[in-house]
């Protein structure tokens, strides 16, 4: 006989004692926990080749020290000796019910959920979807009635039938936020490859638990001076984001979020019930209806608000950096110095900085839409239209995150435990375009647009962005990821005000990291692009062209023969080689060498592309304070189809240098990025093709 010793767990009043009564059929014994007055019942009866020991613990509402049974029952579980839990749940009463599993899932040990008490739930008009439920938890679910008795023989054959099987762990997954500092730590631990038999995970979250037991032991650890550093950062950004310090109240509405949302996923109510404000926002929000609608009128107005608010200090800082360039050359003189310092570095960073207000105003707008709880809603309503084209419900957190910054977009994919899910989302977060990418948009929206219709634009540029992605996906899914779709849950966070100082933190500090870029890596870029389209000198040139400058007849004559030359020039230099060398291929799509340069160096950082069309284009003496700058230099030179043909390939060609680095991690092999690199080149070049060809048609 094997023996099989279970724990039978659940809230007061869920019906535990007369389950075990009709499990037990009077073979019950009642007695007293060791040292305590709190009852033990406990029943022990042969089953097959098992003998079966249930042990009916006190019932708590959660797994904390501030009753006698809560602790008796936290003790037991901690520290006894047993195969498995039953969680007996009141199904009328689900949401408050799972919330308690939620706990339970975390001592990761073995585990039946009860869904006690059906009868009444049906007389109710509550249908769960048992299966459902059962893969969103990871764990499985019965349905069972204590009363009438019906499902006992199926939860004990459930039973016996797990415990010979190996513990795969629960699918308890907490919000992004969250996620993100678990990751971090569980990253560090794996490249310090420390040794730990309950895996990382499960170590990450007891430490930003702060579970006493856990920083006693790490305490002493070689490892432990390294790691408080990582854990101090997770736990402040975890207190800004919920705007409170108590880790506790954290986890708690950390899970208490997850069990709603595995309710709005798996239970279906017939009978109309009284609702609460958030229920009521959430019937017009999450409407089947009204839901998206709602949703691409909100993104509609924050495109608006990014371009109209964004344009009106564009022109300061454009001025800014304008006379600051030609202060710097009054400096460092009209030499190569000065246009080193001008024309690259300043024209360059410039470039990218002006586009600053846009920038912010998108984070801003995001990061409200996060805080108050709606996005987590959208998630859940894009749940089942996502996966008609192959994706996770799971999968519009990074990709939403990737219209900010495909990084942590990327990092947000762990979220997502199934691997084809989680490649297919890594495979399509570059066409979300992120705010690196904005610039150009704004650039060519406005060039070509006028302020008027340029928010429009920008609307349609990101929705078509994300419907290639949607149709990429559905490729992905159909002919290389094939596999079953996973079930879905999604956090569903209680509507709150917005927090000033979260949301200020988060568009502060992401505009910081977008300007330590432009100040390091695209300052770097910029010297080298102006280095590359200035050299090798052209002496004979200089001297050929000196000779007709002063012989011409006409200031118009001689003006046409200094852009002749700086034409030349560019072309002979560096990087005019390179643009001619590539041109052949970009030449279908309606680009000359400049733009095909542009895309190359984008392949490094995106707001490059813009940097990079800035330093080309000041070289000329076409582009003066007369002409409004840049944005009149791309309307003068670029046609309209190839610019709509440019934009489409900016939209979805290869992220930046750094996303591709962290893609290749996140995805388990730099293969990948390889296959990366081909399909987003091969898909910008068709729609990029396409594009060109149906606008010429059009104009």
């Amino acid at each position: 006989m094997k023996d099989l010793k279970i724990a039978l767990v659940g809230q007061p009043n869920v019906g535990k004692s007369m389950l075990i009564n009709a499990i037990s059929n009077s073979r019950l014994r009642v007695g007293n926990f060791s040292g305590v007055t709190v009852e033990k019942a406990e029943v022990s009866f042969d089953f097959h080749d098992y003998s079966i020991n249930i042990i009916d613990l006190p019932g708590t509402y959660s797994l904390n020290d501030y009753t006698q049974e809560e602790k008796v029952t936290k003790e037991f579980l901690e520290n006894e000796d047993y195969d498995m839990i039953i969680n007996v749940i009141d199904a009328t009463n689900l949401e408050r019910n799972l919330f308690l599993t939620t706990q339970l899932l975390s001592l990761n040990k073995k585990m039946i959920v009860a869904l006690n008490m059906m009868d009444e739930a049906k007389k109710e008009g509550i249908c769960i979807n048992d299966e459902q439920l059962s893969s969103i938890l990871g764990v499985p679910c019965v349905k069972v009635s204590a009363a009438t008795k019906k499902g006992i023989g199926k939860l004990v054959n459930r039973a016996v039938d797990i415990s010979s099987f190996e513990y795969e762990g629960s699918k308890l997954v907490y919000s992004a936020t969250v996620e993100e500092e678990v990751s971090n730590i569980v990253t560090f631990l794996g490249e310090k490859k420390y040794p730990n038999e309950e895996g990382y995970r499960d170590l990450a979250i007891k430490l930003l638990e702060e579970e006493p037991k856990t920083y006693k032991k790490m305490h002493d650890e070689p490892i432990w001076i390294e790691l408080l550093p990582i854990i101090r950062e997770a736990l402040s950004h975890l207190y800004i984001h919920y705007d409170t310090k108590d880790i506790d109240e954290i986890f708690a509405e950390e899970k208490a979020a997850f069990a709603k949302g595995a309710v709005m996923e798996t239970v279906e109510f017939k009978k109309e019930e009284s609702k609460n404000l958030t229920e009521k926002i959430d019937s017009i929000l999450m409407n089947n209806i009204l839901g998206i609608p709602i949703f691409l009128f909100l993104m509609w107005g924050l495109f608006q608000l990014t371009f109209e608010l964004g344009s009106v200090p564009m022109d300061w800082i454009d001025a800014f950096f304008g006379s600051l360039g030609d202060y710097a050359k009054t400096i460092f003189g009209e030499g190569d110095l000065g246009s080193l310092i001008a024309d690259g570095a300043i024209a360059g960073v410039g470039a990218v900085v002006l586009f600053l207000p846009n920038i912010m105003i998108l984070f801003l707008g995001i990061a409200l839409l996060e805080t108050t709880g709606y996005m987590s809603r959208v998630a859940f309503l894009l749940d089942g239209f996502f996966h008609k084209f192959g994706l996770h419900g799971k999968s519009f957190i990074p990709l939403v995150t990737g219209f900010g910054c495909s990084v942590p977009a990327y990092m947000s994919a762990r979220t997502l435990k199934n691997d084809k899910d989680r490649l297919i989302t890594l495979f399509i977060i570059g066409f979300m375009s992120c705010g690196a990418k904005l610039p150009v948009y704004v650039l060519f929206a406005g060039a070509f647009f006028g302020e008027e219709n340029a928010g429009n634009v920008l609307f349609i540029i990101y929705i078509a962005g994300a419907l290639f992605g949607l149709f990429a996906a559905k490729a992905l899914k159909i002919f290389v990821f094939k596999g079953k779709d996973e079930p879905f849950v999604m956090e569903m966070p209680k509507y709150r005000m917005p927090s000033f100082k979260l949301v200020w933190h988060t568009v502060i500090t992401k505009s910081i990291m977008y300007l330590k870029k432009a100040g390091t890596f695209i300052l770097v870029a910029s010297i080298f692009i102006w280095f590359a389209s200035n050299y090798p000198k052209q002496l004979d040139l200089d001297i050929q062209y000196e000779k007709k400058i002063e012989l011409a007849a006409s200031e118009d004559k001689k003006s046409e023969l200094s852009n002749e030359l700086t034409q030349l020039k560019l072309e002979k230099s560096y990087l005019g080689i390179i643009g001619k060398t590539t041109e052949p291929f970009f030449s279908p799509l309606g680009f000359d060498w400049k733009m095909t340069v542009a895309l190359e160096t984008g392949i490094a950082a995106k707001e490059v592309v813009v940097s990079t069309l800035g330093v080309l284009y000041a070289l000329g003496e076409d582009v003066d304070e007369a002409t409004g700058g840049l944005l009149d230099a791309i309307k003068t030179n670029i046609p309209f189809a190839s610019a709509v043909s440019f934009v489409l390939f900016v939209m979805i060609y290869l992220p930046c240098f750094a996303a591709s680095i962290v893609f290749a991690k996140e995805s388990g092999s730099y293969k990948y990025l390889g296959y990366l690199f081909i399909f987003t080149t091969a898909i910008a070049w068709i729609i990029a093709f396409i594009g060109y060809n149906i606008t010429a048609m059009l104009i």
